[in-house]
């Protein structure tokens, strides 16, 4: 029996609750219920079948704030069986550059906000890809019936084609693409519904972007899915997200901590209305207690949890009422995942002792594109191996306690050290560099570059710095620049970072 794919989620939507708004564009207001938004897909689908040849398979390529255009385009390429690849919009253009030549996209689409950004783009790539076409969202055929009639949705029987390719730095500093299928994100959407208890009246203000795993899947997918309702905002202002909240009634919010405490920061976090919001959700990071407890005044209960990319964001969820008893834990297990503990023989290591954490589950993703080896390595004996150091308590409550990964989280986003270092490496005064990260009390942690000059004294932390800037996007920068006369290490030679953690790893 056929599989429904993603594309199809919002004609069945149509069948079911036509009237139901399931989008409100929270820039101006604009409401689209599901039978508009179901044409809205299905018409940009013959778009860029007819205009562009999009079929199954094809990579399309998206650098854009999010908007109801771009969700448009992620539902009218998972109806074509095509594959959305959502960029980010800090990286370079030699940044992109690479992610883009590793996918070779049929189409970039770019909203008017990175129209010059996607010439330069499109322009480095003209010596590696040929031309890459160029598409603005603002061209978009909005609900056009007619066009929308001619929509072929593609079959498929198990759901496993990818829908979406997320890039993420691996530990090597090379940009990995997740594999994300219609399988796996359908399967999140019924995680989150069933371990977080979402109903078909929900209301979230969506502000993640789309090129994180969060923006798409933490709540947006699992509601389209359900039927609620996704109130879209460009950014995490915390102004915007306040009125949002209020103005809209929502009721589920999702954010990283950083963005929690910013609103919490704000002066109109005492005035808001927030006598809708059943929870609040939480992950990227631990929340600080002095967070939960904020809300906490205000009448707000946090859900938390755990997720990355590749195994879907909603693995593992916190209930409110244990959100001070396990502070730190990132909960049990969601309904339809297995999870294990394991030590380096993959033998399941008992409650309390650490050990990597492994999942299996329908929500796994298909591995990375074109990386096999990586994708076996990760994907062992039907458990992908995470990178994440965890222990289990007596009760069942799993604890991150590090990562085999060498990766810090600031302010939400994954920071791969190698990626920075070999960057820093190339400036013709360095010699030796190795990247920590330093506990920060607003971003969670921040970049401290270690640093080996060939000639003593020759540099400074500005001429590190400056050397950066435009081959890193700025959150990837270090924050900070100490210059020592060498590395220590081991016998292997391999850098001893936690020496440098003792010495450097407190904040100035």
């Amino acid at each position: 029996m056929a599989f429904i794919n993603l594309g199809e989620w919002l004609a069945r939507r149509e069948l079911l609750t036509p009237d139901k708004i399931g989008l409100i564009d929270g820039e101006n207001g604009t409401r689209f219920n599901y039978r508009a938004l179901n044409l809205r897909a299905r018409a940009l689908a013959v778009r860029l079948a007819q205009r562009y040849g999009i079929a199954q398979g094809d990579r399309v390529a998206v650098l854009a704030l999010n908007s109801p255009e771009y969700l448009d385009a992620f539902f009218a390429c998972a109806l074509l069986g095509a594959i959305l690849v959502p960029l980010n919009w800090r990286l370079t253009v030699r940044e992109l550059s690479t992610i883009l030549n590793d996918c070779e996209p049929k189409l970039l689409l770019h909203d008017p906000a990175h129209t010059e950004r996607a010439l330069d783009v499109a322009e480095a790539l003209h010596t590696t890809l040929g031309e890459v076409p160029l598409f603005s969202l603002d061209g978009f055929p909005g609900a056009n019936a007619a066009l929308a009639a001619l929509a072929q949705p593609f079959v498929t029987e198990d759901g496993e084609e990818p829908v979406v390719i997320l890039y993420t730095s691996g530990t090597t500093g090379i940009p990995k693409g997740a594999m994300l299928s219609h399988r796996m994100i359908t399967w999140n959407a019924i995680n989150t519904q069933i371990s977080w208890g979402l109903r078909d009246t929900d209301i979230t203000p969506t502000f993640a972007p789309f090129f994180h795993a969060g923006g798409l899947n933490v709540l947006t997918t699992p509601l389209y899915h359900l039927g609620g309702t996704v109130v879209l905002l460009r950014n995490s202002d915390p102004r915007a997200v306040l009125q949002a909240i209020e103005r809209e009634r929502c009721t589920i919010v999702f954010a990283v901590p950083t963005v929690f405490q910013s609103m919490m920061e704000h002066a109109h976090f005492a005035s808001t209305g927030f006598s809708s919001v059943r929870f609040c959700v939480t992950g990227g990071s631990s929340c600080p207690i002095p967070i939960i407890q904020g809300y906490a005044a205000r009448g707000l209960e946090f859900r938390q949890g755990y997720g990355l990319t590749e195994v879907g964001v909603n693995c593992f969820s916190l209930a409110p009422e244990d959100a001070l008893r396990k502070a730190g834990s990132v909960g049990r297990p969601v309904f339809h995942s297995r999870a294990r503990v394991v030590d380096s023989e993959e033998r399941e290591v008992p409650p309390g002792e650490v050990g990597e954490l492994v999942l299996a589950g329908p929500h796994v993703c298909s591995g990375y594109w074109r990386r096999p080896e990586a994708t076996a390595e990760a994907n062992r004996g039907g458990w992908w191996h995470t990178g994440d150091l965890v222990r289990r308590d007596a009760e069942g409550y799993y604890f991150i306690v590090g990562r085999k990964k060498d990766m810090f989280i600031s302010g939400g986003e994954n920071i791969y050290t190698a990626e920075v270092e070999a960057v820093i490496v190339t400036h013709p005064g360095v010699l030796e560099v190795a990247v920590i990260a330093q506990p920060d009390p607003r971003w969670g942690e921040v970049g401290l570059a270690v640093v080996v000059p060939r000639v003593p004294g020759s540099l400074t932390s500005e001429d590190i710095l400056n050397y950066c800037t435009g081959k890193l996007a700025r959150y990837k920068l270090p924050r900070t620049v100490r210059f020592v006369e060498s590395l220590p290490r081991n016998v292997m030679g391999k850098v001893l970072k936690a020496e440098l953690a003792r010495a450097f790893g407190q904040p100035s």
